[in-house]
């Protein structure tokens, strides 16, 4: 029985696995609550606007003036922009997690996910998440969004690494059953836990030497 490749990449989505979703439905719901708006009107705009926002045609000043400052506001963009940024937080175990393996084992990490160019960057930065990710190929990079086939496709050509040594971490199923569709193998993330068995049933263990 032919024995599987070995892994030589990591693909990893942000939001969900390394850190909170950037601008989710509950965080929008918080926002709504604390500056006074109306949660449907906000959602609704939201729905319309945002995908154009992660796939970098419109900016976050953009977005929110079609979102939220519509009309006249007692707060500025600045208070607002505030409130979005400090509602990513990390996941510290995954995190160490992923910078560990890749450390161990030579890894290639790239990052693929959707998300908003200045959202991203601010994600970037304060968690540091450069200082272990070779390459980001984030929605408002490169116009292209999940579930597009077409996402995975350019992550393979700048990666470099043959589709059979390549590990996808994503929390999303859609996500993770396109990506198998490519022939990467996946885990679905839902818990720390739960990760490491799993990346351990496929040599990749945070102790000891590596293989």
């Amino acid at each position: 029985m032919k024995q599987p490749d070995k892994i030589a990449a990591l693909f990893v989505d942000i939001g969900g696995v390394l850190l909170t979703d950037g601008w989710g439905h509950e965080y929008r719901a918080e926002a709504a609550k604390a500056f006074g708006l109306d949660l449907e009107a906000m959602e609704l705009r939201h729905h319309q606007a945002f995908d154009t926002y992660e796939v970098g045609r419109l900016s976050l000043k953009e977005y929110l003036d079609q979102v939220v400052f519509y009309e006249q506001r007692t707060f500025t963009h600045a208070q607002f922009e505030h409130f979005m940024l400090g509602q990513s937080q990390p996941y510290p175990q995954m995190i160490a997690l992923i910078r560990g393996l890749k450390a161990k084992y030579g890894l290639k990490v790239i990052v693929v996910s959707n998300e908003g160019r200045e959202l991203n960057a601010h994600r970037i930065r304060t968690f540091q998440l450069d200082t272990f990710v070779d390459a980001f190929i984030s929605s408002c990079y490169v116009h292209l969004r999940k579930p597009d086939p077409e996402i995975f496709r350019l992550a393979l050509d700048i990666a470099q690494v043959p589709v059979q040594q390549v590990l996808y971490l994503e929390n999303t199923p859609m996500f993770t059953r396109i990506a198998e569709g490519l022939g990467l193998r996946c885990l679905l993330h839902t818990d720390y836990a739960t990760t490491c068995r799993d990346l351990a049933s496929l040599g990749l263990t945070q102790d000891g030497p590596a293989a």
